[in-house]
């Protein structure tokens, strides 16, 4: 077994730089170290949370009462249109790596700060493609350190949604099935250019904070409104992308929330339309 650090600050593995420290952390790189950590977790009554990139999560600014698991499963296999890669592995190399050898399906991914895990979770998607749209199977391990191979026609998606919402454990692994197109590094590139001229790379962001209501933008609706530049402490609504809030100075996560739902609470009234989150919020505590 693993020996866990103690007191590490989560903020370090934040895109947004927010959070305190974790009462207890690791990271692991194989299946098997997963599976023995989610054991030990299961037999000791202990909570985790596993990490992949640390975007679209707002950590509690005191930290977590328990362990995280930093999935740094990072293996990438690819044979004909097929790829079978780990959770750990990074959500917009995979869509670049693809792109490259003419692979499609995937294109959407680049630029998405998050890991293959974390994309399967959230059922990431962009461009019109989710990333349930090439999904075949995925290798997850439950609370108790078994693992189970779930086909894709076994899980449930929707917007921003998967059925591993209600499922403790930890995604490992995936496989996608692709398919051969020549322009698939022509269309990806032109994704990663559009991202980078509309939304704020290189600021401290988790990404979207609010869901697109249905056939609208959350951004155009908060621009709309005037909130765009809106600052509560260190937290501030983007400029450029309105449905993004940036860490300018150092902002807690009280500073995030208090913004996210002014901006909420404002859009409610001038528009009668509710935002609804997309951000996670991390609580300090789990029920083990």
């Amino acid at each position: 077994m693993k020996s866990f650090q103690k007191n590490q600050s989560l903020a370090e593995f934040s895109t947004f730089g927010i959070g305190g420290a974790a009462r207890f952390f690791t990271k692991v790189e194989t299946i098997e170290e997963l599976q023995e950590i989610l054991t030990y977790c299961h037999s000791h009554k202990l909570s985790f949370h596993i990490l992949g990139k640390g975007s679209n999560s707002l950590f509690h600014d005191e930290g977590f009462d328990g362990l995280v698991i930093l999935n740094k499963i990072q293996f990438c296999e690819i044979e004909g249109s097929e790829v079978h890669v780990g959770a750990g592995f990074s959500f917009s190399l995979l869509g670049v790596k693809t792109a490259r050898i003419g692979l499609s399906g995937l294109e959407f991914a680049s630029g998405i700060p998050a890991s293959v895990g974390g994309a399967i979770f959230m059922n990431a998607g962009a461009n019109g493609a989710e990333i349930c749209d090439t999904l075949q199977e995925v290798t997850f391990i439950d609370e108790k350190g078994d693992q189970k191979v779930l086909e894709r026609d076994e899980l449930s998606f929707s917007y921003r949604y998967s059925a591993f919402h209600a499922m403790r454990g930890a995604i490992a692994s995936a496989r996608f099935a692709l398919k051969t197109l020549d322009t698939a590094r022509k269309k990806q590139l032109e994704i990663v250019a559009y991202r980078v001229k509309t939304q704020p790379y290189g600021e401290r962001s988790c990404g979207c904070i609010f869901r697109n209501p249905e056939g609208k933008s959350a951004g155009a609706l908060i621009e709309k409104c005037g909130l765009k530049d809106k600052k509560v402490g260190g937290a501030k609504v983007s400029s450029l992308h309105a449905n993004f809030i940036i860490n300018t100075q150092d902002a807690s996560s009280k500073d995030v929330l208090a913004l996210a739902k002014y901006v909420s609470k404002n859009v409610k009234e001038q528009t009668g339309i509710t935002l609804e989150m997309e951000l996670r919020t991390i609580p300090r505590t789990y029920d083990p």
